[in-house]
This record gives C-alpha cells, sequence and structure tokens, in this order.
C-alpha cells in the first residue's frame, strides 16, 4: 500500500511542475514578445510601456477563454475609463479562426488581437492551461498571474487586480 501511495504521489509530481512552475512571480518583468496582429502589424508588450496591460492567452475552442471575455467586456466602461489595455494572445488558431470568434463581438476598451504562430509566448509563458489571465503593470511587472489555476474570475475581481495595478 505503502509503494503505491509512493508511486502515486511521484505521479502526480510529474503532472503538477509544468502547472505550477507555469506561473511567473508577482513582481517580476513580464517576458516579452513581438506578435503580429490580425492585419499583419507587428505589436510588442514593450509597445505598452506605461499603462497597465491585461494579458489574455486563449484559444477560439476554449469555452472558458470565451466565459472570460465576457468577464472583461463587463468591466470595460472601467478598463476604457482607466486607459487599461486588453491584450488577447491566440494559441494555436489561424487567423481566419480568431476573425470568426470576433464576429459580433466588440470591446469599449483598447483591444489588440494577436496571432502566436510561432508559439513564442506559449514557451516564454510556460502555458500548460488556458485561459491564462495576467495584469501587467506600467513598468511591465507582473502584479497577477492565474498561470497554476486558469480559473475564471469574476468581473469584480479583475476589476480589483487592476485597481491594485494603476
Amino acid at each position: 500500500m505503502r509503494k503505491q501511495f509512493l508511486l502515486f504521489c511521484i505521479l502526480l509530481g510529474f503532472v503538477l511542475l509544468p502547472v505550477l512552475a507555469g506561473a511567473i512571480e508577482v513582481g517580476k518583468p513580464a517576458p516579452g514578445f513581438t506578435l503580429k496582429t490580425l492585419d499583419g502589424k507587428s505589436v510588442s508588450l514593450a509597445d505598452f510601456k506605461g499603462k497597465v496591460v491585461i494579458l489574455k492567452l486563449a484559444t477560439t475552442w476554449c469555452p472558458s477563454c470565451g466565459q472570460l471575455s465576457r468577464e472583461l467586456a463587463a468591466i470595460g466602461d472601467f478598463l476604457k475609463e482607466k486607459n487599461v489595455v486588453l491584450v488577447e494572445v491566440f494559441l494555436q488558431d489561424s487567423p481566419e479562426m480568431i476573425t470568426r470568434y470576433f464576429e459580433g463581438k466588440s470591446f469599449p476598451m483598447a483591444h489588440h488581437i494577436l496571432v502566436d504562430d510561432d508559439m513564442d509566448v506559449y514557451r516564454g509563458y510556460g502555458i500548460y492551461l488556458i485561459p491564462r489571465l495576467l495584469v501587467v503593470d506600467r513598468e511591465q511587472k507582473v502584479r497577477y498571474d492565474n498561470g497554476a489555476a486558469a480559473t475564471i474570475l469574476p468581473a469584480a475581481e479583475i476589476k480589483k487586480i487592476v485597481e491594485g495595478a494603476l
């Protein structure tokens, strides 16, 4: 019985270690990146230095990613008022898939949609679970990262996190 339990713990460690290692330490610089928008323009995280950024890492086929978008849209006016930028990075999706995903949707705040074709952000941020939500402050330091949890925060909770980064 002890051997089975020990084996279970070792296997669980192999499964959980990459997930737990995925979170970026709060207060550390957010890994930089440059990606293309749907219309082919290059956008870097560094372009938003001096602004608070909500970084959402997602896919079009993830139901939780859509739910997180609805929570962000619910506080869109607040984000616009505070000059907070929403940057959505799509992993493993073509520009056509992303365009279809956003048909009929709009956000009041500054919103940038980026495509991670080369999986640079995927690797740089150690993505194991989606959606991934990070809040990056004006100095490009991580103020929040749900990396190990991939939970959907309610709009009010996201608002509190953003207020702490302002």
